[in-house]
C-alpha cells in the first residue's frame, strides 16, 4: 500500500536503526501530503525505508508501527492483538485462577505504541493514546474479541483525557462493542468495583497488583496507613493480611466513596478500616496515629522533564513526612509513576528524605511494573513505575 510519505533529516535515522519507536519531530526534513492520524512511511534522506506508524502532530511525531514495510490491515491487528494475548498466557496471568483482570496491551512495550488495553473479567477498557489509534479503533476492538476467544465480550473505549485537544476528534468514553452494567472484577481473589467511566486510568491501578500482593505480607498485626488511596487496592489487601487497623487517605471524596465501597465489597462492617478525604500533608501533620506500615503512592508528580527539579523536591519533602511518622521497625512501601523520574533520581530523593528527618533505613524490596506492564527493550522509557520498601530502624 502506497502511505504517506515522512522524510527525515540527513543522519536522523540512527535512533530507528536501534529499533527505538519514536520519531521525533526535530528529526523530520519535510512531510508528503500528510495528515495528523495518518499511517505514514518513515523515510531516510535518500528515500530509503525504514519505518511505518502513525504520524501525530507534536513532539513525538511517528510512533512506528513496524520496521517492516508491511500494510497496516486486520492481519496485522490480529498478529499484533495475538501476540500480545500470547504473551500474557506464556505469564500466566491471562486464565489465572481468583484473578480476572490484567493488562493486556501496554503500548510500545507490545508494540502497539499509542495503544492500552486492560481486562476486567468480560470487559476490556481500551484507550487511545495517539490519534492513529483512535482512528483503528474499531477495528482493534473487533479484532480483540475474535483473539480473546470468548474471554471478552465488551470493549469500552475510554480515551476523551488522553488524546490531544487540539486534535478536535470529538471522543468520547462509551461502550464501542456490547455493554454491561457488571463493573466488579477480581484480582487475587479479591473484587473490587472499576470506574471505567470517570476513574483514573482505565479505573484500576492494575500496574501495583503485584505489590500489593506484597504488602499482604507485611500487614499482619501493623497499624496501616495508605496514602493516596485511591480506589483503596493496598487497603484492602492489608486487610486480609491481618493488619490491625487501615487508615486510607486521598484528597478526593470520589476515591474515597470507591475506597469504602472496595472495602465493603471484600470486608462488610470490618471496624479496622476508616477513610479520610483530606491533603496527604495536612493529614500527615495532624495525625495523632502512629503507623508501622505506610503506603506513599502519589500520582506522577511530573509528566516533564522541565517539572523534574520540583518533583523530585516533592518526594523528599513527602517521604520525609512518612519517615517522621513512621515507629521503629516500621515498613515504608514509597513509590513514583513519574516516567522522567529515574530509578536513580528517586532513590536519591527518598534516602535525602531519610537523612532529613534522622532516621536509618534499608533497602527490602526495590519494585517495579509486573509482567503485563512489558518494557520494550528497545525503548528504555517504558520502565515508569518505580518503589522501594524499607525497614525503618
Amino acid at each position: 500500500m502506497n502511505y504517506p510519505k515522512v522524510y527525515l533529516k540527513r543522519g536522523k535515522e540512527e535512533s530507528l536503526k536501534r529499533y527505538h519507536p519514536w520519531v521525533f519531530s526535530g528529526a523530520i526534513h519535510h512531510l508528503d501530503n500528510v495528515n495528523e492520524g495518518d499511517i505514514v512511511e518513515v523515510l531516510k534522506a535518500d528515500g530509503d525505508f525504514i519505518a511505518i506508524g502513525h504520524y501525530q502532530i507534536g513532539s513525538i511525531a511517528v510512533r512506528v508501527l513496524s520496521f517492516e514495510n508491511i500494510s497496516i490491515d486486520d492481519d496485522f491487528w490480529k498478529s499484533r492483538l495475538t501476540e500480545a494475548f500470547k504473551a500474557r498466557l506464556a505469564i500466566g496471568i491471562a486464565d489465572k485462577p481468583n484473578n480476572s483482570t490484567y493488562r493486556l496491551v501496554h503500548g510500545e512495550g507490545d508494540n502497539l505504541p499509542g495503544l492500552v488495553i486492560d481486562c476486567y473479567g468480560k470487559t476490556a477498557v481500551m484507550q487511545a493514546h495517539s490519534v492513529g489509534m483512535h482512528l483503528q479503533r474499531k477495528t482493534i476492538a473487533k479484532t480483540l474479541i475474535d483473539v480473546m476467544q470468548g474471554r471478552i465480550e465488551n470493549v469500552f473505549y475510554k480515551s476523551e483525557t488522553t488524546l490531544p485537544f487540539k486534535a478536535d476528534l470529538g471522543q468520547e468514553n462509551g461502550f464501542i462493542i456490547g455493554g454491561s452494567n457488571d463493573n466488579y472484577s477480581l484480582e487475587n481473589g479479591l473484587k473490587f468495583h472499576v470506574d471505567w467511566l470517570k476513574g483514573q486510568k482505565t479505573g484500576f491501578f492494575i500496574d501495583q497488583r503485584e505489590n500489593r500482593s506484597l504488602l499482604e505480607q507485611y500487614a499482619k498485626d501493623r497499624n496501616v496507613l495508605n496514602m493516596f488511596c485511591y480506589t483503596g487496592g493496598f487497603s484492602f489487601y492489608a486487610m486480609r493480611g491481618e493488619a490491625k487497623l487501615v487508615h486510607s487517605v486521598d484528597s478526593s471524596e470520589k476515591a474515597i466513596e470507591l475506597t469504602n465501597k472496595n472495602v465493603s465489597l471484600n470486608f462488610p462492617d470490618d471496624n479496622r478500616h476508616q477513610a479520610f478525604c483530606e491533603d496527604a500533608f495536612k493529614f500527615l501533620d495532624n495525625t495523632p496515629t502512629n503507623y508501622n506500615l505506610i503506603i506513599l503512592d502519589p500520582p506522577a508528580f511530573a509528566k516533564h522533564r522541565s517539572a523534574l527539579r520540583n518533583a523530585l523536591k516533592g518526594y523528599t519533602r513527602l517521604n520525609m513526612k512518612a519517615f517522621e511518622h513512621i515507629d521503629k521497625g516500621g515498613i515504608l512501601f514509597t513509590f513514583s509513576c513519574s516516567q522522567v523520574v529515574t530509578k536513580d533520581n528517586f532513590r536519591n530523593a527518598v534516602f535525602t528524605a531519610a537523612a532529613q528527618a534522622g532516621r536509618k533505613v534499608r533497602i527490602l524490596h526495590q519494585l517495579h511494573q509486573p509482567a503485563d506492564h512489558p518494557i520494550n527493550i528497545y525503548h528504555p522509557e517504558g520502565e515508569y513505575l518505580k518503589g522501594l520498601v524499607l525497614y525503618v530502624e
